[in-house]
């Protein structure tokens, strides 16, 4: 509870203030990328104190900086991307979705792409530690590991809900994400491919697939993409995770998970080992 309540504070006063003071004299991309690494520093810094008063490797808490976490990483990568490339295939077989003219020329197609791939992997890893890192670890001692994951799951939507543009659906779906993203941390160990699916889906969303990301539409998109067609096909203006095909296609990919990386390979414990 020390660790949330912590957390939370960093998370919604301390940065927030600290981000408005920044943006006053830079860029909103420059903000964007202080506030992300501060979210994640914040959560992970304080998880090295606790992980000193609990005389635990901060390794346990899900980040181990092995030879692994490359790979594991570059698999998530690839499965977030398939996700969402199944996701936008599904909305446009229907006829929900088209890519549009292209927006971007040149260099700028290059310089926003590095930008949201570094941008997202903050994102992800702030995220990711925060709902299935230190808390999942620590709430999973006390009451199991899939009520700590569905409990964080369902905290992992609702903030969500304080997005311009973000629903009820939305959020739901957010949530049934977190679930899949700690099926993985079960069947891995750690959250090095959770990191990766969750970066490679948000690029694939915001930049390559250019549509609403949990509601936020950003500058810097490949196309001018449209979405068009009822909401529960095209997720309105919460975006694609608004659409009924994403509970699906969430369905599917646990499935893909389970085969990919047998229950064989998981460790004993509830808590996350390397």
């Amino acid at each position: 509870m020390l660790y949330f309540l912590a957390v939370g504070f960093c998370w919604f006063l301390l940065i927030p203030f600290l981000s408005y003071l920044f943006h006053a004299r830079h860029s909103l991309e420059a903000t964007e990328l202080l506030s992300e690494t501060l979210l994640f520093g914040s959560a992970y810094g304080l998880a090295a104190i606790f992980s000193v008063t609990e005389r635990r490797p901060l390794a346990d808490y899900g980040l181990p900086l092995t030879r692994k976490a490359g790979s594991l990483f570059l698999r998530g990568s690839v499965l977030g991307l398939l996700e969402i490339g199944l996701l936008i295939g599904s909305i446009a077989a229907l006829g929900g979705y088209s890519f549009g003219p292209v927006a971007l020329r040149g260099p700028a197609i290059l310089g926003w792409l590095l930008y949201w791939c570094v941008l997202f992997v903050l994102v992800g890893l702030a995220e990711e530690f925060a709902f299935r890192g230190y808390t999942q670890f620590s709430l999973a001692q006390a009451i199991g590991f899939w009520p700590a994951a569905a409990v964080l799951s369902l905290g992992f939507g609702a903030i969500h809900l304080g997005n311009p543009g973000e629903g009820w659906v939305g959020a739901a779906s957010v949530s049934a994400t977190g679930l899949l993203l700690a099926f993985t941390l079960r069947r891995t160990g750690n959250l090095w491919l959770a990191v990766g699916w969750h970066a490679a889906f948000d690029l694939g969303e915001t930049f390559l697939f250019s549509v609403p990301n949990s509601g936020n539409v950003f500058e810097g998109h490949l196309s001018n993409a449209s979405l068009r067609g009822p909401v529960w096909l095209t997720g309105g203006s919460v975006g694609p995770e608004g659409s009924v095909f994403c509970f699906a296609i969430t369905g599917i990919m646990a499935l893909a998970v389970h085969m990919l990386f047998p229950a064989a390979k998981q460790a004993a414990s509830a808590a996350p080992h390397d």
